[in-house]
């Protein structure tokens, strides 16, 4: 797999990242050993989690799996925190909370998700800087945020003497909100753009082009109104073009949609997501996936006017509606 330098920094990542939103709550431990198991053996390293991912119990089974199943020198442990506000005090006693259910004393990479207009931006930059000064983080970043918002975080932090690593946004044929000013705005300040529901949170498999398997997130109490928000007439035009493109290079829906992500200009690392480790076999097959141009080209085309027919996708919601990025 692909390894990539996370904007202008010095930390490395692989190409697709392992999302772990299922985790604790539709993944238990044995399963998502076999996910991470098969994530490495592929050439993965990112692994991509959050506070709120099962009330917790994502980070709480990382840590029991790094490093008794994987070693901790094999992967990069990335955490977003949520629902804190971005208060100082609130921010570095939730990240001091991801560590413990985590087993270690620092993640690799720590990002603040959702912007916070009642607290001054200087006072978040703050907790980024004592977070990486205390070496509890390597590096930082931001979730969830707008163009001007990053690109705000990003020279505060330049100003500390700290370089702003990342941002992670939704983006994905069905999520293109991204591109006319975060994904310019990410390149322009060094930040790596760390791509979540890359598969349009599902819908881009084609597993719901005829109804919602019993079986799938979009049929979860917890996860239907999540799957939703892709789920229209526009989109469907869309998964089609992908289900099609799938057929005449042999491979499938969800692999051309995730290389599709993964080969965009800023995207440092699309984070994919599942339920078991036969799922994400299947994701890991668009690690072998190389879109012609003229492919490119016909899914650019037919996604381009998503944003002006639809209003676009929220980016800030997640599976629980608190904000949490999501693989």
């Amino acid at each position: 797999m692909q390894i990539r330098r996370l904007g202008s920094t010095g930390l490395s990542v692989s190409g697709l990242g392992l999302g772990t939103m299922s985790w604790g709550r539709d993944t238990d431990a044995d399963a998502a050993a076999g996910q991470l198991e098969a994530f490495v053996a592929a050439g993965g390293t990112l692994i991509d989690t959050s506070n709120v991912y099962g009330d917790g119990d994502a980070e709480s089974i990382i840590g029991t799996l790094v490093p008794d199943v994987i070693p901790r020198d094999s992967v990069v442990l990335a955490t977003t925190t949520v629902g804190v506000g971005s208060g100082r005090g609130s921010l570095l006693r939730a990240l001091d909370a991801s560590l413990r259910r985590l087993g270690t004393d620092r993640v690799d990479l720590w990002q603040v998700h959702g912007f916070d207009p009642t607290v001054p931006i200087e006072e978040t930059c703050s907790a980024l800087q004592a977070a990486v000064s205390s070496g509890r983080a390597g590096y930082v970043g931001v979730s969830g945020h707008g163009a001007w918002q990053a690109a705000t975080v990003a020279t505060w932090m330049r100003s500390l003497g700290i370089s702003l690593a990342s941002v992670e946004t939704e983006y994905s044929l069905l999520e293109r909100g991204p591109e006319p000013d975060l994904l310019p705005a990410a390149a322009s300040h060094g930040l790596g753009v760390l791509a979540w529901a890359p598969l349009g949170r599902g819908v881009l498999t084609g597993k719901y082009r005829h109804g919602t398997p019993a079986d799938s997130r979009g049929a979860s109490p917890h996860y239907a109104r999540y799957v939703g928000r892709h789920r229209s007439e526009v989109s469907s035009r869309i998964v089609e073009a992908v289900a099609t493109a799938a057929d005449g290079l042999g491979t499938s829906p969800l692999a051309v949609a995730c290389a599709w992500v993964r080969d965009r200009p800023g995207v440092t690392s699309a984070v994919i997501g599942a339920r078991d480790p036969a799922q994400l076999l299947g994701s890991l097959a668009a690690d072998e996936v190389v879109l012609p141009d003229s492919i490119r080209a016909a899914l650019d085309d037919v996604s381009s006017g998503l944003d002006e027919e639809t209003g676009g996708a929220v980016l800030e919601d997640g599976p629980d509606d608190n904000g949490a990025p999501a693989g």
